[in-house]
């Protein structure tokens, strides 16, 4: 189960890593828009578009790695009334709620993305770019938080079980941050 875990969090490691190239790309996209219009009134066109699908690759692909740093925002009330090993099975039960419906979410995705692929749609901007391209980084990124998910819920079995050592376990702060 170790194995497994390490594994997921590797992979949403090297999608976090993606998610950052993604934002460097959209950056230098506008970047190289700024400088067309002000030195040289000219543009690329396609700035708006593809910073937009940047925008939603990133997100998706950063997904997963946010959850393993314990970056997404949560609603700890509950948290901070249990206490002990109750936290844990709270935690368990989060984790496996949050892993069926990103499960869900791939799966609408993932049909959303093979509709794009079935019917080769195309964008209706001056690039035309085919949107099963853009569109991949949707069911991608939530097939990874949903994996994610699942290897918190092991990660957590492992620390009530006291056999999680080599494993990199983020404890919730009690204060804001992590």
């Amino acid at each position: 189960m170790k194995r497994l875990v390490r594994t997921i969090d590797t992979i949403a490691a090297v999608s976090g890593g993606l998610s950052g190239v993604m934002l460097c790309m959209g950056l230098a996209l506008t970047f190289t828009e700024i400088i067309l219009r002000t030195a040289f009134s000219s543009t690329l066109f396609i700035t708006e578009e593809y910073s937009g699908y940047l925008m939603c690759g990133l997100t998706f692909c950063g997904l997963g790695y946010t959850l393993r740093e314990k970056g997404h925002i949560r609603m700890t009330f509950l948290y901070r009334i249990v206490a002990g090993r109750h936290r844990r099975y709270l935690d368990l039960a989060c984790y496996a709620t949050g892993c069926l419906f990103c499960a869900a979410i791939t799966g609408f995705t993932g049909e959303f993305f093979w509709d794009s692929v079935v019917t080769q749609s195309q964008s209706m901007q001056i690039s035309e770019t085919y949107l099963a391209i853009p569109q991949f980084f949707m069911p991608f990124g939530a097939f990874i938080m949903t994996l994610q998910f699942l290897s918190e819920f092991f990660k957590t079995i492992l620390v009530i079980k006291g056999n999680a050592d080599g494993l990199s376990v983020l404890e919730e702060a009690e204060d804001l941050g992590r």
